[in-house]
């Protein structure tokens, strides 16, 4: 499949831009490029799983359906309902509306299976089934098809037919149990399941393309977000299987070393953390406790979590004098971790990340507003990902991507009239 793309204008990186982006914006070809994918993803594990890969110049077709799907619009920013979500995950796609049920859609799905290398859809396995989209079906019209796949708790086990979102894998794997207030297991806010499950679909995505060079076959690579939610809290699941030490949350504060924890300042809060002897011999020589280098309460990382309250009352002590400049600036010349608890619109204007080049400007079509992109989170020294185009507006490239099938205008017109595009 060859799309003919219209001239595209660089999107220009936020104030004080890095070398990195320097060297995203040349006329290399990306890694992945002639690629193919049809990402039927839904919402934050399929689409940036696909996100991923066309940032490294992978063709990427987000197929939604006719009247937009529903993750178009989830925390709507613009007049039009365009949400932030959206705007993030679908940069550098093509953009495709379909109804495959329909067996008009079914044609169009099986003429783009035989012209790609991978398909993303992030879909309970009936509903695969019902599109056509499950793996026996896939292989039968694309033999070298790979097929990646999340559901929320894997397709097998008795929870396999079941539904669920990034909040149902944290509260199963026992992270929320551990977070915030112990009287109230708490989520975290960033959905930190979904975008890990979406990375290890991405990296697993890879591996089948690289073992299908090999031997020429395609695959299916699964994600859940059960397992990748279980993933991150493996070691504290190992530690309970073997100790049956019963750990509860305790806000911000760590359980198995200290200083780390939040602290008020005159003007604000911060973090820091500490993990480490030589990290502790510099913390306690920097508040004039180097007697406690001596005391056995704090004379590993497991002694210094369980009398972490001890330590937090002290550091709290400390900040309660300083500004969180001060205390960042003392801190840091004792080269012990820390930062500021920022509020999002100070995120926005914190000086590292906007030096750092972090984000990339873009504008969309019906915002007068421009918004930021975060780049690539890899940065390759050769040939490095980069940010070309925005999320496309729905249906965009229907008549570019179908033309690139083989249907002429009178029949495209007839596909949107019977509502299959």
């Amino acid at each position: 499949l060859m799309i003919r793309r219209p001239p595209r204008s660089t999107p220009k990186p936020s104030s004080a831009a890095s070398d990195v982006y320097k060297r995203q914006v040349n006329d290399m070809s990306g890694i992945l490029e002639g690629v193919k994918v049809l990402d039927f993803g839904r919402y934050i594990a399929g689409p940036f799983c696909g996100a991923l890969l066309a940032d490294y110049g992978a063709e990427v077709i987000r197929i939604e359906r006719v009247n937009g799907s529903e993750d178009r619009y989830v925390t709507p920013v613009s007049n039009d309902g365009q949400g932030a979500m959206f705007l993030q995950l679908n940069r550098n796609k093509l953009g495709l509306t379909l109804n495959p049920t329909k067996d008009k859609g079914k044609e169009i799905v099986k003429r783009l299976v035989e012209r790609s290398d991978i398909v993303i859809a992030n879909l309970p396995e009936q509903t695969l089934k019902s599109m056509g989209l499950n793996y026996e079906d896939l292989k039968s019209i694309n033999p070298g098809i790979i097929l990646t796949s999340n559901t929320a708790f894997g397709t097998t086990g008795p929870y396999a037919e079941r539904v669920g979102f990034d909040g149902v894998a944290q509260a199963m794997s026992g992270a929320m149990d551990m977070t915030g207030d112990p009287e109230k297991p708490t989520k975290a806010y960033a959905p930190y399941v979904d975008f890990c499950s979406a990375s290890l679909a991405a990296f697993g995505t890879l591996l089948a393309f690289l073992e299908k060079q090999k031997t020429g076959k395609g695959q299916r690579v699964q994600t859940s977000l059960l397992q990748t939610a279980l993933t991150t809290t493996n070691s504290l699941l190992i530690e309970q299987e073997i100790l049956n030490v019963n750990r509860e949350a305790s806000m911000n504060r760590a359980q198995t070393s200290g200083p780390s924890d939040t602290f008020k300042t005159k003007d604000g809060w911060i973090l820091v953390q500490t993990v480490g002897r030589p990290l502790f011999e510099r913390w306690a020589n920097l508040m004039g406790e180097d007697h406690w280098l001596n005391d056995k309460k704090f004379e590993d990382d497991l002694s210094r979590g369980e009398n972490g309250l001890i330590i937090s009352e002290r550091m709290a002590e400390w900040c309660s004098q300083r500004t969180s400049a001060e205390a960042i600036k003392e801190l840091e010349s004792s080269r012990i971790p820390v930062g500021e608890v920022l509020k999002a619109n100070e995120t926005l204007h914190e000086e590292h990340i906007l030096k750092k080049g972090s984000f990339i400007k873009m504008k969309y079509p019906t915002m007068d507003k421009e918004y930021s992109v975060v780049g690539p989170a890899i940065d390759l020294s050769e040939n490095p990902g980069e940010i070309k185009t925005r999320s496309p507006e729905l249906g965009e490239h229907n008549i570019e991507i179908l033309s690139g099938l083989g249907y002429s205008q009178e029949e495209i017109d007839q596909l949107k009239e019977d509502r299959i595009i």
